[in-house]
């Protein structure tokens, strides 16, 4: 009997051995640390919170303001893959980009950290804070770009991988930022939390000198700007395209779609020349120019135009007071640091337990039915807040903590049901060619859309004259809050009716 052939390699190898092997451990130990920041961040938000309530004692209102300000860079997401995409710094694209993005990230820790007069003026605050989320979007795009390239050189079998491993560093990060960040909020003051959390920027810098922009992922980007014509590649759309923070599979091209873009035959002169530019760490770049007219034409056509218009249109009709109700549960119910970071902690494992159940039995269900759940159980979480503030609770000996620990976790579970087809639709519209950037694009609306909602919902607390003293219109508020959640049920034309939550 003839021996049953061999697995392959890497499939016989430990699974952190093959990812070693394919990407490189110091590679795979940036991932790692990135991502991780990006869920541990909560650990020195926290803090922020706190310091704008308790040290410079401003309104609800006016945190609520600030704080929305301050993540504004998060909503232009797409201006920094066009730079790192069309402006390579010493014939790298990505390693300076994100030597610049730790910097921006580590420096206005360190100064609110040793500077009290800077850390509480709230002009300054907000200044350093604008400074340190554009240094933290700008390594969370750069970073998803090195991931994009990494997967296509080393073959789909690692995207699933990868991917996890992203997800899995930022939830653990996640989870340690709420639970430490309540302790050290208890047993630090908030200049010394500072410090201590520049600590993880500064080794994201550190790691970034061991790890060398891929020449297979300069390659991959030659190959896209010799067969690619940029202008045309948005008539024809992926089925399943490589995005920033969705699975890396590569291209399909949807059924019944022609293909539009044909490989052009090089000279071997030519073909030498590209070779020279890898061995060197340098492809040709794409102009600015071309660049924001690909994007721009892409996203003019309905197919696009019309489910993101929804998305973005969704979040600014629901007013953000979420900065009010943390002053409400500090300053009304009297919550301990410790419980607001457990209560967080659990709006992390709902919103793992909310993936799982969208991906077991909602994936397959009318994408218009499931954004309608979605809305419709955000409208149950705002009739909860309604419940605690009104004190409807109360008579039937239901503890303030308990409303909070279920709000919590129903709100985050609920929302991956939004989010999730949110992320498939969007990776699956990126037309070839302008994957990355354009999936940036769909990321920044949705977090403008957010921005606009938290700036609405500071002008909501403002002219109800709520104030860490006065809570008696809050109830009303979140009134508002309901009626905005379930407005965008009413658009949902805009999505397309056979449309699934595989958006397949």
């Amino acid at each position: 009997m003839a021996a049953a052939a061999a697995p392959p390699q890497h499939q016989q190898a430990w699974w952190p051995g093959r990812m070693g092997a394919a990407f490189g451990p110091s590679f795979l130990c940036l991932v790692c640390l990135i991502y991780f920041i990006q869920g541990f961040r909560s650990f020195v938000w926290t803090a922020v919170s706190y310091q704008m309530k308790d040290m410079m004692k401003l309104s609800p209102s006016t945190s609520q303001f600030l704080v929305s300000l301050a993540y504004f860079p998060w909503s232009i997401k797409p201006i920094y893959g066009i730079l790192s995409d069309c402006i390579p710094i010493k014939q790298r694209k990505r390693i300076p980009y994100l030597i610049i993005s730790s910097c921006l990230s580590l420096l206005p820790w360190l100064i609110l950290g040793l500077s009290q007069t800077l850390r509480t003026s709230a002009d300054m605050l907000t200044a350093l804070l604008i400074v340190q989320n554009l240094g933290s979007a700008m390594a969370d795009v750069v970073i998803d770009a090195m991931v994009a390239e990494a997967v296509r050189s080393a073959g789909p079998e690692f995207a699933g991988d990868l991917q996890s491993l992203s997800w899995s560093s930022m939830a653990v990060g996640g989870i340690l930022g709420n639970l430490l960040g309540g302790y050290a909020l208890s047993n630090l003051p908030f200049h010394a939390i500072y410090v201590v959390f520049s600590a993880l920027p500064f080794f994201q810098l550190v790691s970034c000198m061991f790890v060398e922009d891929s020449p297979k992922g300069y390659q991959s980007a030659i190959d896209e700007h010799k067969y690619v014509d940029s202008q045309s590649a948005v008539t024809a759309f992926s089925g399943k395209g490589s995005s920033e923070t969705l699975g890396y599979e590569g291209t399909r091209r949807r059924k019944g779609t022609r293909k539009i873009n044909k490989r052009r035959p090089m000279s071997k002169q030519a073909e030498a020349n590209e070779k020279h530019n890898v061995s060197n760490n340098s492809s040709p770049p794409l102009s600015l120019r071309s660049a924001f007219f690909s994007l721009c034409t892409a996203f003019k056509q309905p197919t696009i135009l019309r489910p993101m218009a929804w998305f973005f249109f969704s979040n600014v009709t629901i007013p953000n007071i979420s900065t009010v109700m943390f002053y409400y549960q500090t300053e009304e119910l009297h919550l301990e640091a410790s419980f607001i970071g457990t209560a967080r902690v659990i709006g992390w494992f709902s919103l793992i337990f909310g993936t799982y159940t969208y991906n077991r039995y909602f994936k397959r269900k009318k994408l218009r039915n499931i954004l309608v759940f979605a809305h419709a159980g955000l409208a149950i979480t705002s009739l909860l807040d309604i419940a605690l503030v009104s004190r409807l609770h109360v008579p039937y000996r239901i503890g303030d903590k308990y409303m909070v620990l279920w709000g919590s976790a129903l709100a985050d579970a609920i929302n991956q049901f939004k989010m999730m087809p949110f992320l498939i639709l969007s990776g699956q519209l990126c037309p070839p060619g302008i994957e990355g950037t354009l999936f940036a694009l769909f990321m920044s609306i949705n977090n403008l859309g957010s921005t606009l909602g938290s700036f609405l919902g500071a002008a909501l607390a403002s002219a109800l004259n709520i104030s860490t003293a006065q809570f008696d219109n809050l109830a009303l508020g979140l009134g508002v809050q309901l009626i905005g959640t379930l407005l965008p049920i009413g658009f949902l034309f805009l999505i397309p009716k056979e449309v699934t939550g595989l958006t397949s």
